[in-house]
């Protein structure tokens, strides 16, 4: 994604909430709510467990040791074995660092 396109969770909001501005009823009113409550509560739960980045920062490592085999074709296994703990150290490290980060 480049950042401007929306997540199925705004989709849903969006369609929500132009509802209600079209209708103004008391039921399109309460999808609006509900969808509104499901998106943040969502989001308190992304930000108090740190999933989000958890997974980005698996992805990151696993793609940072992809480019390393990719580069180095013929690197023997001991050269293999220490980049994929070296990334794997960075990756626990940068979890490791979650736990005393501010939650907003």
């Amino acid at each position: 994604m480049s950042g401007l396109e929306m997540t199925n969770a705004q989709i849903f909001q969006q369609v929500a909430l132009l509802r209600w501005l079209s209708s103004q009823t008391d039921e399109d009113r309460m999808i609006l709510a509900t969808v509104t409550g499901v998106q943040v509560g969502r989001e308190l739960l992304n930000r108090f467990t740190g999933q989000d980045k958890v997974d980005a920062y698996k992805n990151e490592c696993i793609l940072n040791i992809s480019e390393f085999l990719r580069q180095n074709p013929r690197a023997s296994q001991a050269d293999i074995n220490a980049e994929v703990e070296k990334r794997v150290l960075v990756f626990a490290s940068r979890v490791k660092a979650l736990e005393s980060a501010p939650i907003f």
